[in-house]
């Protein structure tokens, strides 16, 4: 996977590395030029992550999540729950944040440089569809939904 720098303060910040054995994913730092005050209940906003990536497999694909600690400590979360990097896409990673908190809460001040999400990896299964009027086998649940497993 290539990685193009749009940002040169990514290099002293650290470029998007597994921080330890077991990491899932990479951290992304809010490329900002001064702090960005996320006001409560108002439209997300998009952060620029300072990076490109050029994946050079349609296999995979990249998820970008909120940083837990963000999330439950803060009120920060992504405005589009998870966002979903394309293979072919080679743009600017951006982060859209929103403030969950309700309005009247003090905005959440973001910095220059700090890691406000984090990008995972996961493999894209592409299936072929087959159009049918009917379903060649049954299952046993069929078209049962919300609840028709049971509450327990």
């Amino acid at each position: 996977m290539q990685i193009k720098v749009l940002d040169a303060r990514l290099f002293e910040w650290g470029l998007p590395a597994f921080q330890t054995e077991g990491a899932a994913g990479i951290d992304l730092f809010a490329c900002l030029d001064g702090v960005l005050h996320v006001a409560a209940g108002q439209p997300a906003r998009l952060v620029p992550s300072g990076m490109a990536l050029r994946f050079d497999n349609m296999a995979l694909a990249g998820l970008v999540l909120p940083r837990s600690g963000l999330g439950h400590k803060k009120g920060l979360v992504l405005g589009n729950t998870v966002g979903l990097i394309d293979p072919d896409y080679t743009g600017e990673i951006l982060i859209s944040v929103w403030n969950r908190n309700p309005p009247g809460m003090p905005p959440i001040e973001l910095h220059p440089g700090e890691r406000i999400g984090q990008m995972i990896f996961v493999p894209i299964v592409r299936p072929v569809f087959d159009l049918v009027e009917e379903f060649h086998t049954p299952t046993a649940r069929g078209a049962g939904g919300f609840g028709s497993t049971g509450a327990r």
